[in-house]
């Protein structure tokens, strides 16, 4: 792999990855969640407030679900 970031053929592979595709789908989630709760308590609550909270309340379930789809694994 190389160091330079322009080369298309690296982020390619990266971003085929199972991993990468998982990261990309939580990360979607979370700031749906942050979304949701700061339209609640009317300001931003920020990201890291929401991305604990999420992952103490939905990612195990979220994860169940996805993982029970088929193709998502």
């Amino acid at each position: 792999m190389s160091n330079n970031p322009g080369q298309s053929g690296d982020d390619e592979w990266v971003k085929s990855s199972a991993l990468y595709r998982e990261f990309v789908a939580e990360r979607e989630e979370i700031m749906k969640h942050k979304w949701i709760e700061s339209e609640k308590a009317q300001h931003d609550v920020g990201f890291e407030r929401a991305l604990t909270d999420w992952i103490l309340k939905h990612r195990g379930k979220w994860r169940k679900t996805r993982h029970a789809q088929p193709g998502q694994q």
